[in-house]
């Protein structure tokens, strides 16, 4: 298995994850899980410009993703993208294992009052997630970027 890092940031491709976790990791493809995103062709265009011409980016949906992992392993430096901790959870709860989850930024708006950190905020659907992630032995942490220290929620 070549899953490199599981990432929650809900601004998804963007210049920290280039320049940041991509360069750091070496990773290969983005392979970023969102339903909602799957069939928005003009948003899956954007986030595959954004990303360097030498990573590729694919879009799948959570049960999409879970099955496809199951019949075909990942063989290059991937990092697993997601938008919010609810979707990591029913990742992992449909079977794509991994050990850890780095917590980027999710803002604060009206539904997300739990403030984890200055730049993560959570509803409390996410931070049931969170806590169950944790609760299964994933070591859920913050981190911005690679050079900043690692904040573990546990």
């Amino acid at each position: 298995m070549s899953i490199e890092l599981v990432r929650i940031d809900d601004r998804l491709i963007h210049g920290q994850v280039v320049t940041g976790w991509v360069n750091e990791l070496k990773v290969e493809q983005i392979i970023i899980l969102n339903d909602k995103l799957v069939n928005d062709t003009v948003q899956k265009s954007v986030l595959t410009m954004t990303a360097p011409p030498s990573v590729k980016v694919h879009v799948f949906g959570i049960e999409q993703f879970s099955e496809i992992y199951k019949k075909n392993p990942i063989k290059k430096r991937t990092l697993l993208l997601f938008s919010n901790p609810i979707d990591v959870l029913a990742t992992y709860q449909n079977g794509v294992d991994f050990d850890q989850v780095n917590v980027g930024g999710i803002r604060f708006n009206e539904q997300r009052k739990h403030r984890l950190s200055k730049s993560v905020a959570v509803t409390d659907e996410e931070k049931a997630a969170l806590d169950t992630l944790i609760e299964n032995g994933k070591d859920v942490f913050i981190q911005m970027v690679p050079k900043d220290k690692k904040e573990t929620l546990k």
